[in-house]
């Protein structure tokens, strides 16, 4: 599988549900297109492990706690709105994942993948002008999953075992960037066939814009973030064709779509409902993506720039917010410290008295500090006690750098009694317990990031080393810590052989 993860290097998306929400309202016009998958939702679940364990193997792959906090604040109000009007099923909810992966790749592109992941490009979140923009695209794919338009694309164009088809499924995300990569997975025919496989039927997007759509107001977000989505897609499809919109090409617009969504609006249309202001935080988020989606050093040179530029003292404060994010973080970048803390600084005075935008500041002089080797001033920088999860693992790395690893272990340990899944944290977890000398607890916490990122093969490998290294303590701190890797180990040893009998 080394060889995927090399395929699928810069592939976050893909042909296989890669779609912008077009918009949809909440009246019914269109029928449910009905489940008509002989897939079931265990075997697509499994399916989408699968995967997703190549995905997490991907360079590109991102876990940036400040836009992965943005995203989940955006995608759980609208799995709680899917749940509450009755679109998420009791057993889906259940076996699904749920999971939103970010990839560092400038095109704009998203995806929805078997078993309830999905995930966006860096490209995409750059370029969304509102959280209702950005909702807009998560309702649409959440929709695709939701309504089984994967597992019935599968039934309905394959008679492969779900086995063939993770295969195959892999080779079409290889063969959207590298076609040559391909031939590691499949033959070059095959992959071709599934990335048309994986094409949305016009009546499965029509489906989705429609129960997107009615999700927005539930889940606190203006239907118009479809409007916005919509005016970028036309913009895109009449003068790009350079591949950075790759969803353009696999999920072309049609007239039907565009009056459909436009019928679909609250009463008044366009008119009536102006879009909505742009927000300091979503701003200063939008540039985060594309500073760390890796532009290159020239435009990092242009961001840097900007705050100095003519235009610059007539932006309104939002706006100036992006201009001044983008700038200090690509300063840090390009190892520009002085530079970057002289813009983060003037960037709180911008965003002085609103509290979303002052504490993404605030984080980003701290990392500025940090990134420069000035661990005593990144910590100043944070509000002690902070435990939300970009706080969280900046005072982890903070607290590293400075010997006082002691201070966040509990913190840690606590986040991580509540979200065990997060590879991140355990990674964390992992360097704060070496740095107290505490070994056998390291090896655990490392074996924990495996699991969470569905390596069951390294997992059980780092449960062994565990094991090892307990034989040869006499703590007995150490004694009870070796009976919960025996415990774990015997557990993930099970996933590990269902995952290679599927193989």
């Amino acid at each position: 599988m080394a060889q995927v993860a090399q395929a699928l290097a810069a592939t976050f998306l893909i042909a296989n549900g890669a779609v912008l929400p077009l918009p949809v309202a909440a009246q019914a016009s269109l029928p449910t297109l009905g489940d008509g998958s002989d897939l079931t939702s265990s075997q697509e679940r499994r399916l989408g492990d699968r995967i997703i364990r190549e995905l997490y193997r991907d360079p590109d792959y991102i876990d940036d706690p400040v836009i992965a906090e943005y995203v989940q604040g955006i995608w759980q109000p609208l799995i709680a709105a899917s749940r509450s009007r009755g679109e998420l099923s009791a057993e889906l909810d259940e076996r699904f994942a749920w999971e939103v992966l970010l990839g560092r790749d400038r095109t704009v592109n998203a995806f929805a993948l078997p078993g309830g992941y999905l995930g966006l490009h860096l490209g995409l979140v750059g370029v969304v002008g509102t959280r209702d923009e950005l909702a807009s695209v998560l309702a649409h794919e959440l929709s695709h999953v939701t309504q089984r338009h994967i597992s019935r694309l599968l039934t309905q164009q394959s008679r492969q075992t779900p086995l063939l088809l993770g295969a195959m499924v892999l080779g079409a995300l290889a063969a959207s960037k590298n076609p040559g990569a391909t031939q590691a997975l499949v033959v070059g025919g095959q992959a071709l066939a599934v990335q048309n496989q994986l094409n949305f039927s016009r009546d499965m997007e029509r489906e989705a814009d429609r129960v997107g759509m009615s999700l927005m107001e539930p889940a606190g977000f203006a239907p118009q973030g479809f409007v916005g989505m919509f005016e970028k897609l036309q913009q895109a499809n009449r003068i790009n064709d350079n591949g950075s919109w790759p969803y353009l090409r696999s999920h072309p617009l049609t007239t039907q779509r565009i009056a459909d969504m436009q019928s679909r609006l609250p009463s008044g249309g366009l008119a009536a409902h102006p879009p909505a202001p742009l927000q300091a935080e979503h701003a200063m988020v939008t540039a985060r993506a594309r500073v760390l989606s890796n532009p290159g050093v020239d435009v990092l040179r242009q961001w840097m720039a900007e705050p100095q530029g003519t235009g610059f003292a007539a932006l309104p404060s939002a706006r100036k917010a992006g201009v001044l994010y983008a700038a200090a973080l690509a300063s840090s970048q390009l190892r520009d410290a002085a530079g970057a803390r002289r813009l983060a600084q003037q960037l709180q005075g911008v965003v002085k008295g609103d509290a979303p935008a002052a504490r993404l500041a605030q984080l980003l002089l701290a990392e500025v500090e940090l990134a420069d080797g000035n661990a005593a001033a990144a910590r100043a920088a944070l509000p002690a006690g902070d435990t939300r999860r970009p706080e969280l693992l900046l005072h982890t790395q903070i607290a590293l750098r400075t010997g006082q690893a002691q201070e966040v272990t509990g913190p840690l340990q606590t986040w991580l009694a509540v979200h065990p899944r997060d590879a991140g944290a355990w990674q964390a977890m992992a360097g704060v317990w070496n740095a107290q000398g505490q070994a056998l607890r390291a090896v655990r916490a490392e074996a924990e990031m495996q699991v969470a990122r569905y390596d069951y093969a390294a997992a059980v490998d780092r449960f062994k080393a565990g094991q090892d290294l307990a034989r040869r303590s006499t703590s007995a701190e150490d004694h009870f810590e070796a009976s919960i890797i025996d415990t774990r180990l015997r557990d993930v040893q099970l996933l590990l052989r269902e995952q290679t009998a599927e193989r």
